[in-house]
């Protein structure tokens, strides 16, 4: 089974202070509400039977709550995250975390970009990596050579200008996308099942995904990926946590056998996160 075992901080320092994706609106953040969507979602990883590894939140970091940021976790192997610019304060305290776990923590080598589990998708043998935005090409092939997995790399449709140029976001001065990281558009079901939106995706992405003909697909309307965070889930492979807001996915899942646990999460949304975000598979 997989999502047995998660790392999860914190939202107390859930802030807009850099607004490093394109979901931050002018409302005013609120911790407190944001805290209390962050227990709901740990109260359903309880109930699916999930271990939780609980560590504060890195102090003063806006971002610390998205945990799944921080690495590419597998058999005890961590490949660590080289993230924005506004995260840098993460990544320290992510490898002395992971090292008290006992899991051996391995750096991406050069300056390349990595935004570790949030790009990173493990689905059995393979890894769904995204590129472009927060993480190189070169980061993804280093990850799947290190973590003994076949790279499938694709790409998400990029965020433009009214000019039809790509917006360049200026915290990250990287090209955008709505979905920045891959795992707003594409989840992982089971060891054999993938879900994810085919008009998130570039047209060479799509082929790739289809020509993994030993994986299930369910496919996710755009309106439910991209209003409801459909495919932010967490799965055990007998357990779903996931979005509220995206009924057609979660008919499908329950069809399938799967029980679906829907907490309300709107506050976490505003900085791009969402329930994976919020946690990062160690085994």
């Amino acid at each position: 089974m997989i999502n047995q075992k998660l790392m999860v901080s914190g939202a107390d320092y859930f802030a807009d202070t850099y607004e490093i994706n394109p979901y931050y609106t002018d409302n005013e953040i609120n911790v407190a509400k944001a805290m209390a969507e962050h227990a709901a979602i740990l109260e359903c990883f309880k109930e699916a039977g999930i271990e939780l590894i609980k560590v504060d939140p890195p102090k003063d970091c806006q971002d610390g709550v998205y945990t799944a940021n921080w690495a590419l976790v597998k058999d005890g192997v961590a490949v660590m995250a080289r993230l924005p610019e506004a995260r840098k304060a993460e990544e320290a305290y992510a490898k002395k975390c992971l090292e008290e776990q006992g899991i051996k923590c391995v750096e991406v080598p050069g300056n390349y970009l990595y935004s570790g589990q949030g790009d990173s998708l493990r689905c059995d043998k393979y890894l769904i990596g995204g590129r472009g935005y927060r993480s190189d090409p070169e980061a993804q092939q280093f990850a799947a050579e290190t973590l003994g997995l076949e790279l499938v790399q694709v790409h998400a449709k990029p965020q433009l200008n009214e000019d039809g140029t790509p917006h360049i976001n200026p915290f990250t001065n990287h090209a955008d996308s709505f979905w920045y990281d891959l795992d707003l558009a594409v989840s992982v079901i089971d060891e054999h099942t993938i879900a994810y939106c085919p008009d998130a995706l570039d047209e060479e992405s799509n082929k790739k995904l289809e020509a993994l003909t030993d994986l299930d697909k369910i496919k996710v309307d755009f309106e439910e990926c991209t209003k409801g965070f459909a495919n932010n889930l967490v799965s055990t492979g007998k357990h779903v946590i996931m979005s509220n807001k995206a009924p057609k996915l979660q008919a499908e899942l329950e069809k399938r056998g799967l029980i679906c646990l829907t907490p309300d999460v709107t506050e976490l949304k505003e900085g791009g996160g969402y329930i994976r975000c919020v946690s990062l598979w160690l085994s």
